[in-house]
């Protein structure tokens, strides 16, 4: 069931200015899909890796039954993600012909949160993240003239994502702990440019160029720790889908009149101690974000059969994702800890979906690297990452909207990531 009139509320409307204040220009970091790859320094460092290891305070948004190995302590954290995404259209056609260029290439992306120890078996976690989004702001239409005069610069969209949620943990034996997180989602949404495709909307007032628009909504994290022995740690975690409110403002745009709700995450890990290495950690691990079963994403662009915002409307052809990492921890020594790590994701839409992926080129694959933490006294802590995710392209034509035009997209994102903990 959708959750109505929620931002009418004044509680709503006040998150949602804390949000601006702490999530300002957030579309995301290092992405798979549009969804974060890997939450705090830690997990960062690793490639998104963390079910199955602790990466701080942060790891909870990855497994939340890792509160009683975190313990005490409160982490925030910084990261600058510079992504570096464009298209080129060749041929004849509709189609303005050359290469651009997405501006805005610097955003800041804050974190933080704290947990604490309830007992000897229980913990408390409060903490907010960014989960995901997607910028892209061409300063020339593609669409203008071929497609009709209407259409305005930039074209291009705003999409930002920012969780709330609190987490219990509980260590049920020795072996195994679990854990539950309630999560309060929040996003905002804005598009412009497309005005040369009312003529193909459900709703053509609120199809582009109506400003930022804001959708709230709920949903939960599971997750399950369990460690046979010393050598071995298993972890699992299952997000829930975000059952978001309509995007009012965008009802002709996006399928089921603006329906925008945040995929399910799956994700399932192991770690390894070698016992003649104990300072080393190998871990590695499997996800799926299920972006098919969101209709706004998964409908295909290569069919106008229903017109844009309708249930069956067109949409950015998006598939599942599956993400495999490997990663590595190294204790050097008591204070310094090193990580490093590599991830693959299956490709996120096919080349008959190009043309209108445009505005969220999400075409990365692989992620590589590095991190570290430094104790600086008993309490406090600086942890560090930088990440690499390739360069990646995916070229086609549309059937439907430019048979005769090919249209390559790509992207490749570099960030890096800071921050401070403090343990008691």
């Amino acid at each position: 069931m959708k959750i109505d009139n929620l931002r009418r509320r004044v509680p709503v409307r006040a998150c949602v200015t804390l949000c601006l204040a702490v999530e300002l220009a957030t579309p995301a970091a290092a992405t798979n899909g549009y969804i974060a790859n890997g939450y705090g320094g830690g997990s960062k460092g690793m490639a998104g890796a963390g079910v199955a290891v602790p990466t701080g305070v942060l790891g909870l948004a990855q497994n939340p039954a890792m509160g009683n190995k975190i313990g005490n302590s409160a982490g925030f954290c910084l990261t600058t993600f510079a992504p570096d995404r464009g298209f080129t259209v060749d041929g004849a056609g509709g189609l303005q012909t050359g290469t651009q260029k997405s501006k805005n290439d610097i955003f800041f992306i804050p974190c933080g949160g704290a947990n604490f120890r309830l007992s000897d078996r229980a913990a408390l976690g409060l903490f907010m993240f960014g989960n995901g989004g997607m910028n892209t702001e061409y300063d020339t239409n593609v669409f203008v003239p071929g497609y009709g005069p209407a259409g305005t610069a930039p074209l291009g969209v705003n999409l930002e994502q920012a969780f709330f949620s609190a987490n219990l943990s509980y260590q049920v034996n020795d072996k195994l702990a679990v854990g539950f997180s309630p999560i309060y989602a929040l996003q905002r949404f804005s598009a412009t440019g497309f005005e040369n495709f009312t003529g193909f909307s459900a709703d053509p007032a609120n199809m582009t160029n109506n400003g930022d628009d804001w959708s709230s909504g709920f949903g939960f994290n599971l997750g399950v720790l369990y460690e046979p022995n010393a050598q071995w740690s298993f972890g699992a975690a299952y997000r829930s889908r975000m059952q978001m409110e309509e995007f009012d403002k965008y009802s002709g745009l996006f399928a089921e009149q603006g329906g925008f709700d945040v995929p399910a995450v799956a994700t399932i890990g192991a770690a390894y101690r070698p016992p003649n290495t104990p300072r080393l950690t190998l871990t590695a691990g499997a996800q799926r974000i299920f972006y098919g079963d969101i209709k706004a994403l998964a409908n295909s662009s290569t069919s106008l059969a229903a017109p844009f915002g309708a249930d069956d409307g067109p949409g950015f052809g998006w598939k599942d994702v599956d993400v495999l990492r490997v990663a590595a921890i190294y204790q050097a020594n008591p204070r310094l800890t090193l990580r490093g790590g590599l991830s693959y994701a299956t490709e996120f839409t096919d080349g008959e979906n190009a043309l209108l992926n445009i505005v969220a080129p999400a075409t990365p694959q692989w992620h590589a690297s590095v991190g570290a933490s430094y104790k600086l006294d008993d309490h406090w802590g600086i942890t560090a990452s930088y990440t690499h995710a390739f360069e990646n392209s995916v070229r086609g034509t549309n059937p439907a909207l430019a048979p005769t035009q090919p249209v390559k997209i790509r992207m490749r994102q570099d960030e890096l990531a800071i921050g401070m903990t403090y343990r008691w």
